[in-house]
């Protein structure tokens, strides 16, 4: 396929090919949507909002994103040159809030059709309590939670510099075809792509993971029973159902705040210390010292690619294996050293880094050694433009889709009113409980807060002490 309504196509990225393979095993199509809204407490002039919802379409290419498929099936995608269908309008105000989020929850659960459609829909919405703003759906092969906070902050960027005076426009946005088109140069072969792959090689190489269960050996002593062999290291963790529901626990602000002045003093991230809390938990919980988990990597390191919009996500298992008489600290800088190796070479496609790990272990179809997968969401909305408002209050809201390929899924981010930390697990319903996600929050927050305020003490010594 060459062109598509006049228009030229392209081959799919290796984040989007990851987002289709998994979607292809999903009964549930919706499993690719991300639903959000985000509403601030002033009356909103709705006509000039949709003008510039309009705008915003027009400066970011990728929300103008379609895909088609060949006669062989293979998915090609295109830009169309503008968005011309209506905003959708919904008044709330007369309900309550309880009412209106079920209803958007229930709009996350409607796939998009794939072929020569529009990939994303915006509601404005007027909600009770003088709340207004939007609601926001889009899918996940053309956007990430940043690329969507990067263009939900244009509109209200447009908006407000054109309702308010001393409000500064916002810069332009980047060019998602010319992102699209290094990353296509980089899959047909370099250099760069040849140093990533033997990178991954070596790491596959090293040794064959082992799984650690949310709750122990459990599932590992059962494949080992099921077929008579001791050295099984990889499990079968998901349900025979996709359904999924979303649980969230919250952290407040002052605890958030000494978790974020330890990684300030120590010169690391908060993913080093979240991944740090979850793999000694695992630790304690399955006597292992070798642990792997799911992470996710933005890929967004130039203001080109922050500014691009799509979706650059790639995610890798991060694999640690640390000894109990290595303290906290040493565990945590382990962390940040192999993960800033990681990040070089991250360009590097997911999918062929499984595929050579199942080849060389001849792993079971199915099997994995990943219990979970993490993803830290830094950026917000009120770091990125929406303090200029002054003490205008907003909130906003992630919409589960009702449907999760994997047992359990971590996404950290800071709340808008207090930059509190949020932990959302969305999980399988029958793969993991919500009494078994309390134990494993539970003891995440008593680990990375006894490890922070001791962080010379061992870690065999902080799993005895929480």
């Amino acid at each position: 396929m060459r062109k598509r309504k006049g228009y030229p196509v392209y081959p799919l990225t290796a984040a989007q090919k990851f987002h289709l393979y998994y979607q292809s095993f999903c009964p549930k199509k919706e499993v690719l949507n991300i639903g959000t809204s985000l509403t601030i407490e002033v009356d909103l002039d709705f006509e000039l909002l949709k003008e510039c919802i309009y705008k915003a379409y027009e400066r970011c290419d990728s929300m103008r994103l379609r895909f088609a498929h060949d006669k062989e099936g293979t998915y090609y995608q295109y830009v169309v040159d503008k968005e011309e269908r209506d905003i959708e309008f919904v008044d709330f105000s007369q309900g309550t809030l309880e009412e209106a989020e079920r209803t958007m929850r229930e709009w996350t659960a409607v796939p998009f059709k794939r072929d020569d459609s529009p990939m994303n829909r915006i509601v404005m919405i007027k909600m009770p309590e003088g709340y207004n703003g939007i609601y926001f759906l889009a899918d996940h092969m053309t956007m990430d939670a940043q690329s969507l906070i990067c263009f939900m902050k244009d509109i209200i960027e447009l908006y407000c510099s054109t309702q308010y005076e001393g409000v500064e426009p916002p810069k332009e946005m980047a060019s998602y075809i010319e992102q699209l088109k290094k990353d296509l140069a980089y899959e047909e072969g370099c250099k760069a792509k040849q140093r990533d792959e033997e990178f991954f090689k070596n790491l596959i190489a090293e040794s064959e993971p082992i799984f650690n269960g949310i709750d122990g050996t459990r599932l590992l002593d059962q494949v080992r029973q099921r077929y008579d062999n001791p050295d099984e290291r990889a499990v079968v963790d998901v349900s025979d159902s996709v359904d999924s529901e979303l649980d969230i626990f919250h952290l407040e602000e002052e605890p958030t705040k000494r978790l974020m002045d330890f990684c300030e003093k120590y010169h690391i991230s908060l993913a080093c210390l979240l991944l740090m809390g979850l793999r000694t938990y695992f630790q304690k919980e399955n006597g292992n010292d070798d642990v792997s988990i799911n992470t996710a990597i933005a890929r967004r390191a130039t203001l080109k690619e922050k500014k691009s919009g799509g979706t650059r996500i790639h995610s890798f298992p991060f694999r640690t294996v640390i000894s109990q008489d290595k303290t906290f600290l040493e565990g945590i800088y382990e962390i940040r050293d192999r993960q800033n190796e990681m990040f070089r070479h991250a360009n590097y496609d997911p999918v062929a880094y499984f595929a050579e790990r199942s080849r060389r272990y001849s792993t079971r179809q199915g099997h994995t050694y990943e219990p979970m997968a993490l993803t830290y969401q830094p950026m917000t909305l009120r770091e990125k433009g929406l303090e200029k408002l002054g003490d205008i209050k907003y909130r906003t809201k992630w919409y589960p889709n009702g449907a999760t390929t994997q047992a359990m899924y971590l996404t950290v981010m800071h709340r808008p009113e207090d930059n509190g930390l949020d932990f959302n697990f969305e999980h399988q319903i029958k793969a993991v409980s919500r009494e078994k996600l309390e134990y494993l929050y539970y003891y995440l927050c008593k680990i990375m807060f006894k490890g922070t305020e001791n962080p010379n003490l061992p870690i065999g010594d902080i799993i005895k002490l929480v």
